[in-house]
């Protein structure tokens, strides 16, 4: 099979850029088959902007609070965006919601994640939601944008154990190391043509099926092997 051509990525930040590093980190392993085009960031005083120059990456700014409203802001974007020939965009802690002058701008083409098993706990404050609601599996998911808030179909997910002494600091820390994880996989998967939307849902080509009888338990099973006078009558 020929070789793909290298993928061009503009990627919205507004933060720390962790996300970023770890797909500037995976093109420079050899993981991913493409070049980050440039990094946009709604804030110039955004943590990311540094990792990227550092990279050599290009970078602009682009403040939303100078735009009248939400789609003369996602014009701008897109302007950006196409004068730097991005074919896929990835939103990297960027806190915007993105409007359709964008989406339709790059249809089935912008990628984000959250740090939740989407459906559940969409939206702000994922970590803290999955606390308060006693889950014992949380995780994080790559999807891509549609109108709906943190609704689109999903490519990968990767599932994370709510640990009993866990806060919303150690418990995000944990599911980010999972993100740095499976944003540059579902890159890599689009990169190489592998991704098919149907409906909701996102076919992967030639994806291997996970084993039927594995899955993560929490409590584990071992804790059900507990004396039975220890049970609760």
């Amino acid at each position: 099979m020929a070789a793909r051509p290298i993928l061009r990525l503009g990627v919205l930040i507004s933060g720390r850029g962790t996300n970023l590093q770890s797909i500037i980190d995976a093109i420079e392993r050899g993981e991913l088959n493409a070049i980050i085009a440039l990094v946009i960031s709604n804030r110039a005083d955004a943590p990311g902007l540094a990792r990227a120059q550092k990279s050599g990456i290009p970078t602009r700014v682009i403040d939303h609070r100078r735009f009248g409203s939400r789609a003369e802001f996602d014009g701008a974007l897109v302007e950006a965006l196409n004068a730097a020939r991005v074919e896929l965009v990835v939103c990297a802690g960027f806190m915007r919601l993105l409007s359709p002058v964008i989406l339709n701008a790059f249809p089935n083409r912008i990628m984000n994640i959250h740090p939740s098993l989407l459906p559940a706990f969409p939206g702000l404050n994922a970590q803290k939601a999955a606390l308060e609601h006693g889950a014992r599996i949380t995780g994080c998911s790559v999807f891509f944008v549609t109108p709906g808030v943190d609704d689109g179909p999903i490519i990968v997910q990767a599932a994370v154990p709510v640990m009993p002494d866990d806060d919303e600091h150690s418990l995000s820390d944990r599911i980010l190391a999972q993100e740095h994880r499976i944003y540059p996989l579902a890159i890599r998967l689009f990169q190489e043509g592998r991704l098919e939307i149907a409906g909701r849902k996102v076919i992967i080509r030639d994806a291997p099926a996970p084993d039927e009888n594995e899955a993560l338990l929490n409590p584990p099973r071992t804790a059900l092997d507990i004396p039975r006078s220890g049970r609760n009558n």
